[in-house]
């Protein structure tokens, strides 16, 4: 599966998913908010760092839809029946696999942050100390690409492979 990322003004960005298994995804709108690390990204590079097999980018991959919708508008409305009608339950390793994923992005963002002087402290919620082993190689993933998304101009994109 191909994620492209493509920087829109400010801190907004569209991403777009290329799969081969389940419907052809619209592309939507990235949440935004920060310059180096758009938000999908973060979980992109946390959870492939971590392993975390159905985060949002496992489960994308295995066909289902996340937060996209259907691109065929007659596959959309059968996605829409299908949430309507909330057939579509996540198991609880699913579940899991979510949590963890906002948990380690929820840490490594700031850790990053502090490393580059982006920030001065952690927030309360980050002690020093507890830090799991893996948010090292999750910043490390951030290093890779925070420049290059930040010194992309608008409409540049970056192309990452699940």
């Amino acid at each position: 599966m191909r994620v492209v990322f493509t920087k829109g003004p400010g801190t907004s960005y569209d991403i777009a998913v290329h799969r081969e298994t389940g419907a052809a995804l619209a592309p939507r709108n990235g949440p935004g908010g920060h310059p180096y690390l758009p938000h999908d990204l973060v979980h992109f590079l946390v959870e492939a760092e971590a392993g975390i097999k159905l985060g949002v980018y496992g489960r994308l991959a295995a066909g289902d839809n996340g937060l996209f919708w259907p691109a065929d508008p007659a596959e959309r409305a059968k996605a829409a029946r299908r949430r309507k009608s909330k057939r579509e339950k996540s198991s609880p390793q699913a579940k899991a696999d979510m949590a963890r994923s906002e948990e380690l992005a929820g840490i490594a963002v700031p850790v990053w942050e502090v490393r580059h002087g982006h920030a001065q402290v952690l927030p309360a919620y980050v002690t020093a100390g507890e830090i799991p082993p893996v948010v090292d190689r999750i910043v490390s993933r951030f290093d890779d690409y925070a420049d290059r998304w930040h010194t992309l101009p608008v409409g540049g994109s970056l192309t990452l492979t699940w």
